[in-house]
């Protein structure tokens, strides 16, 4: 009888690449959250996202995004903000940046 056996070989150069990669792009994600205030304005919002007036309104006026209106102008909690990213990175992905740009040129405005 004979027996087979899995047999798995790591490319050690490989797996030492993507463990630099998962953890620069940690460290990225910390250092851009510390740099962050407290609280966002909408314009800071916009800049960090790259969208414009227009999708930061939406954003703004959704039920579900952190938004405090107490201090006249909304505000948006930073660590909200991070947590809301992180459960609607799909959304983000298409309706922000580069992406969200691409879209809009075929649009008639």
């Amino acid at each position: 009888m004979e027996s087979s056996f899995l047999q798995v070989q790591f490319d050690y150069t490989q797996l030492q690449d993507a463990i630099n990669i998962a953890v620069d792009q940690a460290l990225e994600r910390h250092t851009l959250k510390s740099s962050l205030p407290p609280l966002l304005t909408k314009s800071q919002l916009m800049d960090l996202l790259d969208i414009g007036a227009t999708k930061a309104s939406e954003l703004l006026n959704r039920e579900d995004f952190p938004v405090i209106r107490e201090f006249g102008h909304p505000r948006v909690p930073t660590h909200s903000l991070m947590i809301w990213i992180d459960e609607h990175t799909d959304w983000i992905r298409d309706n922000s940046g580069e992406k969200s740009k691409v879209k809009r040129k075929g649009r008639v405005a």
